[in-house]
């Protein structure tokens, strides 16, 4: 068989046409060390801060330390599969996470990655962990709420959208319930909310994720988990991974909340990484940039200008404490970054107080300004009613006789402290909160034994929604009282229809007798 030329010839032609002249060149770099979660390497001199890195074994990492002869990087995955001597090279980007309307629903993890089972997450948006705040001239003042549906919130620590609030307090005091509450509020409020689990263990984690599907909140939450399990750079980087999905809606003017739960437990994932980066420690051991972690994160919550779409991002950080000291140093740091406290008191929470929402040190600097006019007026001296109220009771223990006008404070107070309980994820849109406060504040809950106080507060709002709606909705859209007389004649009239326990019994009793009249006879 003979090969013609022309053939040959051709064939040479064809290849020459899909011939391609590339040339890929990657800077690499050589791990001197791995352990303990970080690594570092040498001869990456061109890394940059918080650029992403890959190891030979598919692991990545993040360039953190940057010194003269080596880089310090944080291992973003399982190091226990990297040696001494592997490759790591550059990425030329910097740490980055997907964004966008596929993640909500989705439970991930901080690097963007799946962990709830349901497939790959399809989007093609990323933004950088890190980017810096809006400053001042990009921002506009906070005059919108953020409804938390919790009574003793937002009457007496008003959060408004784009604020930071601190919720405070030690463990077990009904903290992540709290912020699990108000993401179950936000339901049809137009309010994307993001969720950040850092340091919880999984099957705390799944249980809120469930609360949160029962609840119909998942379908516009994302849900971002470091779980006690995972590597400290993970933990470490959680809460900026949310803070960028949020700001994929937040820069195309939707509203998001975001929750740290809780950065006491990234702190301690910073400390870790620093410690073993060789860091110089400071107080408490964490290092001297401990508080700037935690401000840029804060920082980024904002409400936005006009200019730039109006969106806004309110963020909820969780701090826990030990035994109620809010002067160690995280706690005091992070209180110096927001914009007002919850604090929660573990004494209230075992007495049965829950919320246990400590309303003396509690405070809110900004929401006073975004709170409907109804609810600041019926809530107007609530704080004081509690706080002579408790003043009072530690007196009274120790005396016998009391005039009628403190009986009268403390009966109200009674009142007071009663109503402000609610139960767990059973939030109240905000026009059943002002009525039920109105009542209170009008004298209506006095002569209530304080055992039917809740039992009247759910039946007058099943009344109301019943008989009287429009006064519900007058207080919705227009955020003030209705005018008139027509709110006291509501609730006046449910109240005479309203039976106490002990005319419950009473009548039982009255039956009962009836009944073996009739018998006997």
């Amino acid at each position: 068989m003979s090969i013609k030329t022309e053939e040959i010839s051709s064939l040479i032609k064809k290849q020459l046409a899909n011939y391609q002249d590339s040339i890929s060149v990657e800077e690499t770099g050589t791990v001197t060390y791995v352990g303990d979660g970080v690594a570092r390497a040498d001869g990456l001199e061109n890394a940059m801060a918080g650029e992403l890195l890959e190891f030979d074994n598919g692991v990545y990492g993040m360039a953190q330390n940057l010194e003269a002869n080596n880089v310090g990087i944080v291992v973003l995955g399982d190091y226990t599969g990297i040696r001494e001597g592997d490759t790591v090279k550059r990425t030329g980007r910097i740490m980055e996470v997907p964004v966008g309307d596929a993640l909500l629903g989705r439970v991930v993890d901080p690097l963007g990655r799946p962990i709830d089972g349901l497939g790959d997450i399809k989007t093609d948006k990323s933004r950088p962990i890190e980017r810096k705040a809006p400053d001042v001239m990009e921002r506009k003042s906070v005059s919108e709420p953020l409804q938390t549906g919790i009574k003793v919130i937002d009457a007496l620590v008003p959060i408004g959208r784009g604020q930071r609030e601190l919720i405070i307090g030690d463990r077990k005091t009904g903290k992540t319930s709290i912020a699990i509450d108000t993401i179950i509020n936000q339901k049809d409020q137009d309010m994307i909310c993001i969720y950040v689990a850092i340091g919880q263990k999984e099957s705390t984690v799944r249980s809120a994720v469930e609360t949160l599907r029962r609840y119909g909140a998942l379908d516009y939450t994302i849900v971002v988990s470091a779980s006690a399990s995972n590597p400290a750079p993970l933990l470490y980087i959680a809460p900026y991974a949310g803070a960028a999905m949020g700001e994929e809606f937040m820069y195309n003017g939707k509203d998001v909340l975001i929750i740290y739960d809780d950065l006491s437990k990234q702190a301690d994932a910073y400390r870790e990484l620093s410690l073993i980066l060789r860091r110089p420690p400071g107080r408490e051991a964490y290092p001297g940039d401990i508080f700037y972690t935690h401000s840029r994160l804060l920082e980024r919550a904002a409400r936005l200008s006009d200019d730039l779409g109006g969106g806004s991002m309110t963020a909820l950080p969780i701090i826990q404490t030990q035994a109620g000291d809010v002067s160690a140093y995280i706690p005091t740091n992070v209180i110096s970054i927001t914009d007002g406290q919850i604090f929660l008191d573990s004494d209230s929470f075992y007495a049965g107080q829950r919320p246990a929402i400590d309303a003396g040190t509690s405070v809110s600097r900004v929401g006073g300004d975004a709170q409907v006019k109804a609810m600041k007026k019926v809530s107007g001296t609530l704080r004081l009613d509690i706080a002579s109220y408790n003043e009072l009771a530690s007196f009274a223990q120790f005396g016998s006789d009391l005039d009628a006008a403190t009986q009268a404070k403390l009966a109200r107070g009674e009142r007071t402290v009663e109503v402000l309980k609610q139960g767990l994820h059973q939030p109240q849109p905000v026009e059943q909160q002002v009525v039920t406060l109105y009542a209170l504040g009008h004298g209506y809950l006095d002569s209530l034994p304080v055992d039917d106080i809740l039992r009247f507060e759910s039946e007058l709002a099943a009344y109301m929604r019943a008989n009287h709606q429009d006064l519900y909705d007058q207080i919705k859209s227009t955020g003030k009282l209705p005018e008139g007389d027509d709110l006291d004649k509501a609730i006046s009239t449910f109240k005479d229809t309203f039976e106490t326990s002990d005319q419950k019994k009473q009548a039982s009793a009255d039956d009962e007798a009836d009944a073996t009249e009739e018998a006997e006879n």
